[in-house]
């Protein structure tokens, strides 16, 4: 066998050798990131850091109530939601929410000082703001409603309807009349009847001035008889009579 073919063969097992050597430590790698995540996932405090960056939802049941706020289990970990934390609105009576299965985010995890907290209130505000899209969605505008003044400023009133939306009655569409703030006219809590006349951006314009036109057109279309067509003689009152 020649020198060069001893040279090719040494250098083709060579490469073989180093080619080997590479795939047993890429397959170490691969064998060691497994044993890592496997390990990371093994530490629940490192799956409710992943829940809070993914802002995962999670079902939970309240487990105790204590001072300012519930207790929660989460991955075997005592979760804390705040009472602010736990709804839209004051809590009257925290007791309520015993044993009361909610959803919640993870907003905050500290590992050295053992700390948890959640929050439902983020997945309460989403699932609101979707129901209103929802409610404006479907409005039309034209529809007469009902509602109640809410609050009044010096640009117009808002009005809660009694399909639970809230709109705008601007001052200039308030009455027919020159109002020069709504408070002149109206109050916090009055019954009104309203038409809704925009949409837009989530926003409902509302309109008490369209409705005092609609009575007015309507008025017009009935014709009452001037009184000195109306005849009062026998013969007038008698004529269509048949005996």
């Amino acid at each position: 066998m020649s020198e060069e073919m001893k040279d090719a063969i040494e250098t083709n097992e060579t490469a073989k050798a180093e080619a080997s050597v590479k795939t047993t430590e890429a397959e170490q790698a691969e064998t060691m990131a497994d044993y890592e995540d496997h390990f990371d996932d093994a530490n629940p405090w490192n799956r409710v850091t992943e829940y809070m960056k993914k802002k995962t939802v999670l079902p939970v049941k309240v487990e105790g109530v204590v001072n300012g706020g519930v207790i929660v289990m989460v991955e075997g970990l005592r979760g804390f939601v705040p009472a602010s934390k736990l709804s839209l609105s004051y809590i009257e009576d925290l007791e309520t929410y015993l044993l009361k299965d909610i959803e919640v985010q993870v907003i905050d995890v500290d590992q050295a000082n053992n700390r948890l907290v959640l929050s439902a209130r983020e997945i309460l505000k989403e699932k609101e703001r979707k129901a209103r899209e929802d409610q404006i969605a479907n409005l039309k505008i034209g529809t007469i409603l009902e509602g109640t003044v809410e609050t009044l400023q010096n640009y117009g009133a808002f009005v809660k309807l009694e399909n639970g939306l809230s709109g705008l009655v601007h001052v200039s569409q308030i009455s027919q009349k020159r109002v020069k703030v709504p408070s002149d006219v109206l109050n916090t809590g009055d019954k009104v009847t309203v038409k809704v006349i925009g949409i837009k951006d989530g926003k409902v314009s509302l309109s008490m001035k369209a409705l005092e036109e609609a009575k007015e057109e309507h008025a017009e279309k009935v014709v009452i008889p001037k009184s000195e067509n109306i005849g009062t003689n026998l013969s007038d009152l008698f004529k269509n009579i048949k005996l």
